[in-house]
């Protein structure tokens, strides 16, 4: 095989976001190695390197993914292998899939097409000092019972630096996407990032610090079911390391070994224990220098309280004024034993028990506290304590300890016990309790897990907070805790219309207060073809609530930065999880039609009789508004419009007495003018709807006053007026992007409006609203009717102009729309039947 440019594996989905579901396929990535581990997955020959300095000849040729490698030759490598698909190798069960984790494309391109594409990247060369906005992923989990992804979390500093090393390992040997380095920004990118995976397991590298950073931010953002999580111990005590049986410190033993450990170790509850603390106003001494609160407030191994602590603190300073001295676990507990020799000599806590009150569940403890003279109060929740010590006297309880029992053990400690606990010794048994609450009266030191400072004069009150899931290693005879599953979601279910759908589709806010409430269901996480079966019993079921038709489909609202449709076709790719977090959005296809406003309501009326009262007196010309008659639509003048077969007009409506006229049912009302207009005002203005025109109601649409419009309107002004352009109000409102404007004009002006051209460039009101780019316009006037095909003066269509302004988006829907138009939607004229919105 010749050797190519070596590229990095692929380590996410990178196609379109309403693909993500079409490539789950993921191939073998081969690289070329100048020298080989292990034997030939063909011929069983071992893979050597040539030790040569100038020589770049490569030997083997290995998969990054599953780690098989071949001589690199013809008779072991077959070319053909390159597309072929690879199962992830013997770690496939804790590697994440590259087809789970999905590429999001930038904001505000969220349908990028290649050529839009293509002129990001010319114009990136062009300006080389701007740098492109980053990219964002999104988890898209395939529930699958073999798998139990592990997400590993690496603090670099951790044990004398192994961390770094170790970083790459797992990079090599997992997919790089799950493994964070903590110095980057902490756990809870990752976390949040890998919510919804099923069956997740963590594995905190590093030492007990890291491990109660890991598990505060699980409490902090309600993981839900929360993860198990592993260690992998880099610190200088590492107790919680010992007590899960992983050990007291990484000594190079295989990354692979301890990932096949992981995967198949035990789960096991560890009781976490909160500290509240107070200000004691009832202590008499002068307080010390000190800190009013505790580095940590929960405590997942120990919490003690004087000499320990002392020390803790000490090397705590030590280390931040010199941490090139800190870079090994000897050195580290080297100085432990110089510092606890000193405070062996100076014995400088030895009346502790004279500053502090301790009660157990309600029992006053202190007079055995100063009967055994201690120097260090210590809680233990753990079976392991400073390096692996082990102060609590199995006899000395009435219990058997264990990391769930719901109990902490009380153990007081001397100066002459603590070098002691090295050699096997124990410390004196206090209690054995579910809450406790200590009293100082002196800034005294204190640690939470190895965090140490000096605490003022304070109340602080110990109680089980919860549980958390940690992995301990394989351990025959012994029980695993069942790990809660995801097996169904509470989700509230809305409704879309398709007309709020393609006007506010860009706006997630917009659609979701347009969306209507059909009730709360618990759903079973599966893939939404099962769901559909569901969700349309329910539907049927609901008496009081709104029904769903068949035409129906889903909607994702959680994965890009708008809403889009879930094609019919895939609902058996997509799972609950992927297309909804506590609201489940569906679509309602059918469009209700609105009754229309008479196409032709003044034909009934002769041509010679039509007289407009403002150019019979003269006004036109002073307020420099034209004859609506010289105003041209698309292949008709509208003197031919007036003049069409008044047997075909819905002009015998207006004739009726008033008594007998109904308002369509979402066309003009009262509503819309004014409570104190009568019906039959309103439905008189209608018969004289050409009888007035004024460039005022022209300077309404400009401005977006729609208040005026609707008033002029009312007045019997045409909302077909036009200026001395040849514009109507309708383009006016097209160019500025005025909403309710257009929709007003819409819904309650003749349908020829749609399609009027102006004089200027022949353009109608869709022509204006995509040169100035207002998409939301745009949907409104296709839905309304609108003629895509019309061509303006210089023979640009609608979709032409979109690619020209370099819309490619609007560019793309306008294509869509003219292909999926219905032949039965079509007007003579070539434009659209109306679709109007209900309101």
């Amino acid at each position: 095989m010749e050797r190519n440019e070596p590229l990095c594996k692929p380590t996410f989905c990178d196609v379109d976001v309403r693909q993500y579901r079409e490539q789950t396929k993921i191939s073998h990535h081969w690289v070329h190695c100048r020298m080989g581990k292990g034997k030939c997955k063909q011929c069983g020959k071992a893979l050597q390197g040539k030790l040569s300095f100038g020589s770049k000849e490569t030997v083997a040729v290995s998969c990054a993914w599953c780690k098989h490698s071949y001589h690199n030759k013809d008779s072991c490598f077959n070319p053909e292998r390159t597309g072929e698909e690879c199962d992830l190798g013997k770690h496939r069960s804790i590697v994440v899939p590259t087809s789970w984790i999905v590429k999001l494309p930038p904001k505000g391109n969220f349908k990028s097409s290649l050529r839009k594409a293509l002129q990001k990247r010319k114009k990136a060369n062009k300006k080389p000092q701007e740098a492109e906005e980053p990219r964002t992923f999104i988890i898209k989990p395939i529930p699958t019972a073999n798998i139990t992804p592990v997400l590993v979390f690496i603090n670099p500093k951790s044990g004398g630096n192994q961390g770094a090393k170790l970083l790459q390992k797992f990079q090599w040997l997992l997919n790089p996407r799950q493994v964070f380095d903590l110095t980057q920004g902490g756990p809870r990118m990752g976390l949040e990032l890998f919510r919804k995976v099923p069956q997740l397991r963590v594995l905190a590298c590093g030492g007990d610090g890291t491990v109660g950073w890991v598990l505060s931010v699980l409490d902090q953002i309600n993981f839900s079911p929360p993860p198990a999580v592993g260690v992998l111990p880099l610190g200088t005590g590492n107790d919680l390391a010992r007590s899960l049986g992983w050990g007291g410190g990484y000594t190079d033993e295989p990354i692979g070994k301890i990932l096949e450990n992981i995967g198949s170790s035990d789960t096991i509850l560890l009781d976490r224990w909160n500290l509240k603390v107070t200000p004691n106003e009832a202590a008499t001494e002068k307080a010390a220098d000190g800190k009013e609160n505790l580095p940590l407030n929960v405590v997942n191994n120990y919490f003690s309280l004087g000499v320990d602590a002392h020390i803790a603190l000490e090397f705590h300073e030590a280390r931040e004024a010199h941490p090139e001295k800190f870079n090994s676990r000897l050195r580290n507990k080297m100085f432990y034993g110089q510092a606890g020799g000193k405070d062996l000599l100076k014995r400088k806590w030895k009346g502790l028990a004279e500053f502090v009150k301790l009660e157990c569940d309600g029992k006053d403890l202190t007079p055995k506290l100063k009967e055994h003279k201690v120097h260090a109060i210590v809680f233990l929740n753990i079976n392991s304590y400073g390096g692996g010590t082990h102060p609590w006297n199995k006899s000395g309880g009435q219990f058997e300890p264990a990391t769930d029992d719901g109990m902490i053990e009380v153990v007081g400690l001397t100066t002459y016990q603590l070098p002691l606990l090295q050699a096997g010794g124990h410390g004196t048994c206090i209690a054995q309790c579910k809450s406790a609450t200590i009293v100082t009266s002196k800034t005294i030191p204190m640690q939470v897990d190895g965090e140490a400072c000096k605490l003022k004069p304070s109340t602080i009150e110990l109680t089980l907070l919860n549980k958390a899931v940690m992995l301990a290693k394989k351990k025959p005879g012994r029980a695993n805790v069942p790990l809660e599953k995801l097996e169904s979601l509470n989700v509230k279910l809305a409704k879309i219309i398709m007309s709020d759908y393609e006007q506010h589709h860009y706006d997630k806010e917009l659609l979701r207060q347009a969306a209507v409430d059909l009730g709360t269901l618990d759903l079973p996480v599966t893939d939404l073809e099962q769901l559909r079966n569901i969700i349309n019993k329910f539907s049927e079921e609901q008496p009081d609530s709104p029904k769903l038709s068949s035409d129906w489909c889903f909607i994702d609202s959680c994965t890009a930065e708008r809403f889009f449709r879930i094609d019919r076709a895939q609902e058996h790719l997509h799972f609950l999880t992927d297309i909804a977090t506590d609201c489940l959005f569906v679509l309602e296809q059918e469009c209700p039609t609105m009754p229309q406003t008479p196409q032709k309501e003044f034909s009934s009326t002769p041509k010679s009789q039509i007289s407009l009262e403002s150019i019979a007196n003269g006004e036109s010309s002073k307020i420099g508004v034209s004859s609506p008659s010289n105003v041209k639509l698309h292949g008709l003048s509208l003197d031919e419009t007036v003049a069409m077969d008044p047997k075909k007009s819905d002009a015998r409506d207006l004739h009726e007495p008033s008594s007998n006229r109904k308002l369509p049912e979402r066309g003009v009302s009262a509503d819309n003018f004014g409570i104190d207009q009568s019906l039959d005002q309103v439905v008189n203005f209608k018969s004289n709807l050409l009888e007035k025109t004024t460039d005022v109601l022209i300077r309404a649409a400009k401005t977006g006053n729609l208040a005026l419009l609707k008033e002029l309107h009312f007045q019997g002004y045409s909302l077909l007026s036009i200026d001395s352009t040849g514009q109507t109000a309708l383009h006016h409102g097209a160019r500025g992007g005025h909403k309710d404007i257009v929709r007003y004009l819409i819904s309650y002006a003749p349908n020829t409006i749609i399609n009027m051209i102006d004089n200027e460039s022949g353009q109608t009101a869709l022509h204006k609203a995509v040169a100035n780019k207002h998409r939301s316009i745009c949907y409104m006037l296709v839905a309304g009717g609108a003629n895509l095909n019309i061509q303006d003066q210089k023979g640009q269509t609608v979709r032409m102009l979109a690619a020209k302004m370099d819309d490619y988006e609007l560019e793309s829907y306008l294509e869509i729309s003219t292909e999926r138009l219905p032949k039965q939607h079509m007007r003579p004229d070539g434009g659209v039947r109306r679709c109007i919105p209900v309101r």
